[in-house]
């Protein structure tokens, strides 16, 4: 385990505090104790700790897992202890052989009367050292661990809400196109025996129809494409409804590249052409207008029909499934606003942030 500069020198820094601090508390030193006595007091007590504390420094990412992989509570501590024991006598051996060495120690002196006499100290220092760096190490793993559990599980959570609205958005599309589909097969089948040239045409026109809107890669388009594709479905239309069907089309160059989803607007189209054009002798007229002012793009589509109760829509008519692909894929900067009345109805898309 490779420790860097830092770390070593904060330790090199904490057993020289920890010398003075030991000189001064139990080596009877006082401010009246020479500054060179201080220093070689404090330099022997330096050593002793720097000795054991590296040993503990270096040894014990080694041991405590080996112990615990071994032993379960308490005898992984009975083991831990016994090895911090081992780090300082061999600590003591290191930092006596030094002194030894350097002539701090008179030759003359028994060795293993400084050894028993300095082992029983660095034992006491080197435990509380241990002791207290192994449980401070142990709360840090475990908080590093239970952090990691809790951002994978976030993370699995919103991979969760995504693959979930995924599946949502793709059901809610299932749910758009076929409704669409088969209603323009049942216009060409109601063609085919009346004007089989009409039918001709309306199949040319469908299958173009079909390209632009299936070649897709991503559920949402530029206001721009969904446009014609809606200009296509009328043209489709207006071969079944003949000069019944009254249409406009408008589009601000500002908001051609502004994102829907795709068959949005055709949706809102095809809702006019069933209530408004279909059911009525005279048939109807469709607008539709896309603008931008001041940052919002504004699609709506306004029909001239009986109108009807916004707030009897039931789940799963095409102006709520409009709704809920709205927030899917654009969130809270898009609304849909429905203004139905006698004579007059308007439904706006309304994109507050352009994207």
């Amino acid at each position: 385990m490779v420790k860097s500069w830092r770390f070593w020198a904060r330790i090199v820094a904490v057993n020289a505090a920890a010398a003075v601090f030991a000189e001064v508390a139990f080596g009877g030193v006082t401010w009246q104790t020479p500054l060179d006595r201080l220093l070689q007091a404090s330099a022997v007590t330096f050593l002793f700790s720097t000795c054991c504390s590296t040993l503990c420094m270096v040894g014990l990412p080694y041991a405590v897992p080996l112990a615990r992989r071994w032993a379960g509570f308490p005898f992984d501590w009975v083991i831990i202890i016994i090895t911090l024991i081992l780090f300082a006598s061999v600590g003591s051996l290191i930092a006596l052989s030094i002194l030894f060495a350097i002539g701090v120690i008179p030759s003359g002196a028994v060795f293993g009367e400084w050894f028993t006499r300095t082992l029983k100290i660095s034992t006491i220092a080197t435990l509380l050292f241990g002791v207290f760096g192994t449980i401070i190490q142990s709360l840090r793993s475990r908080l590093n661990k239970t952090t990691l559990e809790l951002r994978t599980k976030e993370r699995d959570e919103a991979e969760a809400r995504r693959l979930a609205a995924e599946a949502r958005l793709a059901s809610l599309e299932s749910r758009v196109q076929p409704h669409f589909l088969f209603n323009t097969l049942n216009s060409i089948a109601s063609l085919i025996h009346e004007d089989p040239a009409a039918a001709e045409r309306m199949t040319g026109q469908f299958a173009s129809l079909l390209r632009s809107s299936l070649d897709q890669p991503t559920p949402l388009v530029p206001i721009d494409e969904e446009l014609r594709t809606v200009r296509n479905y009328l043209e489709i239309e207006r071969v079944r409804f003949g000069d019944r069907l009254r249409y406009e089309i408008s589009s601000d160059r500002g908001a051609a590249e502004a994102q829907v989803p795709r068959l949005s607007v055709q949706t809102l189209v095809e809702n006019s052409v069933k209530y408004a054009v279909s059911p009525r002798r005279e048939g109807g007229s469709i607008a539709v207008r896309s603008t931008a002012v001041n940052g919002h793009v504004r699609v709506e589509v306004e029909d001239d029909g009986p109108g009807f109760d916004a707030a009897a829509i039931p789940e799963g008519h095409g102006l709520a499934l409009v709704k809920e692909r709205l927030a899917s894929l654009l969130g809270e900067g898009t609304s849909l606003d429905i203004d139905a009345q006698p004579g007059r109805t308007r439904i706006a898309i309304d994109i507050r942030s352009a994207r």
